[in-house]
């Protein structure tokens, strides 16, 4: 069993493999336990450089493939689901295609804080949203198995970091890393130029869609049946 597995959607942008994985292994987080986990879709018109990117990557970098492009949503709760229920890995996480660790050492941080917890919710700061959300974090598998998602709210793309630090918080099992970097090298943070695949998933149809199932879903009794669910696995304190 893998003791932290990152999920890491992408699309039309191969060049991103070669930049996470380098900053994975200067940060030193494949020699503390974490892999990474591609998730590339086959109607990519760019799939095939995907596969030539990954061919060469070392041991600890995999890759999954996708039909179809499916929201990101979908798509992680889909994946996360697998490798909790087939245990493959103690711990899951997320990040984009433009999450790039700075900090030595910051996975084997987010497991010690994990294996310390046992359930709980790890992130850290991002270099633009800080402690406000996480648009990264690493999560206990169990809380997978229990809720049957990783993402608890029903959207589609945005808000999925608003609804785990609702959850976190619920809980009582959230934390935060202050001294551990992973930047977000995101357009709106003015650290990459905008791009289809940005612009496709930050339009205004993307906010009329995931704001009111995010609000329903945190104000019409979904978050507290999440929060209920999570913290009978902490009363537990036993990974179900």
């Amino acid at each position: 069993m893998i003791d932290l597995v990152t999920i890491v959607p992408t699309r039309s942008r191969p060049e991103a493999v070669e930049r996470v994985v380098e900053a994975w292994q200067a940060t030193g987080a494949f020699d503390d336990g974490a892999e990474l986990l591609f998730v590339v879709d086959r109607d990519d018109p760019r799939c095939d450089d995907y596969r030539a990117a990954l061919i060469t990557c070392r041991p600890g970098v995999s890759a999954a493939y996708a039909d179809v492009w499916r929201p990101l949503v979908p798509k992680l709760n889909r994946i996360a689901v697998a490798l909790a229920v087939g245990r493959s890995a103690m711990h899951i996480g997320f990040a984009g295609d433009d999450h790039l660790p700075r900090t030595k050492g910051w996975a084997g941080r987010y497991l010690a804080t994990l294996y310390s917890q046992i359930t709980g919710i790890v992130y850290c700061d991002d270099g633009y949203q800080g402690q406000n959300i996480p648009t990264q974090w690493a999560m206990s598998a169990d809380i997978v198995r229990a809720l049957g998602r990783m993402v608890p709210a029903p959207v589609d793309h945005l808000y999925c970091d608003n609804a785990v630090r609702d959850l976190g918080l619920g809980a009582g099992c959230l934390t935060y890393l202050d001294d551990v970097l992973i930047e977000h090298m995101h357009p709106v943070a003015g650290k990459a130029p905008d791009d289809p695949q940005y612009q496709r998933v930050n339009s205004r149809e993307q906010y009329r869609s995931d704001r009111p199932a995010y609000r329903g879903w945190a104000r019409g009794g979904g978050l507290a049946d999440d929060v209920a669910i999570v913290r009978a696995l902490i009363d537990q304190g036993v990974p179900a």
